[in-house]
């Protein structure tokens, strides 16, 4: 059967926490895990940048002393329970003194681009994790249907109005969106949009559209964008992509007509690649796919295992070599 395909970046955070939903609302029992001496504390920038430790690739957490002295002023958010320890955000205001903490506590500053390909997987689903919480509590002030003031309540997952004659609940947002591997006769279609380094093409994706099917926005979005029409769609995985609070659905899909005739002009170029083509581009550099980060890369690397047995990361890996 071969080796099982590592998940998506970002992805699997079920395989080791519990975000125990159904203890968030009693705010005693939140208290107790958050003084707790095995708590940890995941402290967040105003850009949702992360604290990592200094000398190494790893999320600099901060203990329940810790949080007591430098972050006692700062509202726990409850990401849930890890090997038995609490785990929760820290989310600071525009007017918090990171540079003094990052000294304090010998640490840098990352982004999720940046650091999700340098921690381990389960640190970078993590913070993926609290920034997509962070950046809807941020954006998320007042009642999108009378306009009143939001608290937040549930250990961070909801927000209540404050206007009693409303009193609403708001809850986490996640757009959803669909990036698929479109195949024609021994051929996948790629895309590249004018801003991106030279040589790099990736799979087409798009934004859901209200009153639409999964496999109905990859039809429309490949069509929009490349002229192509697809028949067959079928799922292959998913990733949460908090940039900021985005959930990528990947498809493969077949073409019915693999005619490319640009549109909308969102993309510079678009083409069909052989599994040949894509090798010898990435050999002699004219040919970038995205970054592991992304599950474009996991759909690349799926079709030339399928096709052609080829293994996207040791054609890069021969390139770097031979740089």
């Amino acid at each position: 059967m071969g080796t099982p395909a590592p998940p998506n970046t970002f992805a699997g955070l079920s395989l080791i926490l519990d975000r125990m939903a159904e203890r968030r609302d009693d705010a005693a029992w939140v208290a107790v895990q958050a003084a707790a001496p095995g708590a940890r504390f995941l402290l967040l920038d105003a850009e949702g940048r992360a604290f990592l430790e200094r000398g190494r690739d790893a999320l600099r957490w901060l203990d329940a002393g810790e949080r007591r002295q430098l972050c006692a002023d700062v509202p726990v958010w409850l990401l849930g329970i890890v090997d038995g320890h609490p785990h929760f955000l820290l989310a600071l205001e525009d007017d918090a003194p990171t540079s003094a903490l990052e000294s304090t506590l010998s640490a840098r500053r990352a982004g999720l681009r940046d650091a999700g390909l340098l921690l381990p997987a389960d640190e970078a689903g993590l913070f993926a994790y609290a920034k997509g919480l962070a950046h809807w509590q941020r954006e998320t002030r007042h009642c999108a249907h009378c306009g009143a003031p939001l608290v937040i309540v549930s250990a961070g997952h909801r927000m209540h109005c404050t206007n009693a004659a409303c009193g609403r609940m708001h809850f986490p947002r996640t757009d959803a969106a669909i990036i698929v591997i479109v195949e024609h006769d021994g051929a996948c279609l790629l895309g590249r949009q004018a801003a991106w380094p030279p040589g790099r093409y990736s799979t087409l994706a798009g934004f859901l559209e209200p009153g639409e099917a999964l496999e109905d926005a990859v039809r429309r979005e490949v069509m929009e964008e490349s002229g192509v029409l697809v028949g067959e769609v079928r799922y292959h995985s998913s990733q949460p992509w908090p940039m900021p609070a985005s959930l990528m659905v990947g498809f493969t899909a077949v073409a019915r007509d693999p005619t490319i005739r640009l549109r909308d002009r969102e993309l510079e170029d678009a083409r069909w690649f052989t599994p040949r083509q894509i090798a010898d581009g990435i050999a002699d550099g004219s040919f970038l796919p995205s970054t592991p980060l992304s599950v474009s890369y996991r759909l690349l690397q799926h079709w030339l295992r399928e096709r052609a047995g080829m293994e996207l990361d040791a054609l890069l890996a021969a390139r770097a070599e031979h740089a």
